[in-house]
């Protein structure tokens, strides 16, 4: 024992606070949506991270540089397909890009509650939230935009009446920053609530594209039966089928509805406060959803 103590030292190795410069909530929010808007494509991960992403990302441009293509070597005097339509015909490409990346952007930290290593930083809840939810609707209108850029230069090279496609463009991007929005709410709604990123991947398309498919049907069922009037209403219980109404309505978007039966001003209205009241209730969800879990 004498000999232990003897050879015990206190080193005193001039512990001092921190008197750097403190950057405070929005320098942290602003990298918290930066790392997570990064991440939605894999970058600063591992290779293996950024295939699928940026795999849907070209799958969703090279058809727009075809049509391109086709439009200029026929002379043709219009797009082949409009600008609001674009992301309506893409959608299970959509649907895949937010199945992969919701679970990533939030599942993780709660299933390994690392969540509470964030708040160690001067942000609170509703940062955590603005910056998640932020970076996913950027994610998401990057990789609908991103097409839509793709036309909008193509038609302009190949000569088409700038005026049109200038308009066509500014509403084709109304139309997908609503699919952002509302897209990005949902999945990390349903990503949230099921942190397993298997059960949040099969959820996610399940809300998003099978509900499609289950609406369409329902749609045409009704159609068949002579109840056009049916059909608008049918369309306020999909994602995909509520922007179709919202961009029909106050867009001048062609419907996709059977029939081609898309709500006028007065349905569309419904439509659009329903794609609010959705979008506005997935933001109160995740604020909820990261209460109860003690942040």
């Amino acid at each position: 024992m004498a000999t232990d103590s003897a050879q015990t030292q206190i080193h005193n190795i001039g512990y001092r606070n921190y008197d750097g410069p403190r950057l405070g909530r929005a320098y942290a929010r602003r990298s918290l949506f930066s790392q997570s808007l990064r991440g939605a494509y894999g970058l600063g991960r591992s290779a293996k991270s950024k295939v699928l992403p940026m795999l849907l990302f070209a799958v969703m441009c090279v058809p727009a540089a075809i049509m391109i293509a086709v439009a200029v070597a026929t002379k043709a005097n219009d797009l082949p397909v409009p600008y609001t339509r674009y992301a309506i015909l893409m959608q299970a490409v959509i649907g895949l890009f937010i199945a992969a990346q919701a679970p990533q952007t939030v599942s993780r930290d709660l299933r390994f509650k690392t969540v509470p290593l964030y708040f160690s930083r001067p942000i609170e809840r509703l940062d955590y939230v603005l910056a998640k939810f932020a970076a996913m609707a950027s994610a998401l209108f990057i990789i609908t935009g991103a097409p839509l850029v793709v036309l909008y230069i193509g038609s302009l090279l190949a000569k088409l009446d700038f005026a049109d496609q200038t308009k066509g463009f500014a509403e084709g991007l109304v139309s997908v920053a609503l699919i952002s929005l509302l897209f990005a709410g949902l999945g990390l709604v349903i990503a949230a609530l099921t942190p397993r990123r298997g059960f949040g991947v099969a959820a996610v398309i399940a809300v998003l594209t099978v509900s499609y498919g289950a609406v369409s049907a329902v749609q045409a069922i009704a159609f068949n039966q002579g109840s056009p009037g049916a059909v608008q209403w049918l369309g306020l219980f999909s994602p995909i089928t509520l922007i179709d109404g919202v961009q029909t309505a106050f867009l001048g978007a062609s419907s996709s509805f059977p029939g081609g039966h898309g709500p006028g001003s007065g349905t569309g209205a419904v439509y659009l406060l329903v794609v609010l009241a959705l979008i506005c209730g997935s933001y109160a969800v995740l604020m909820r959803r990261y209460r109860k879990v003690g942040l």
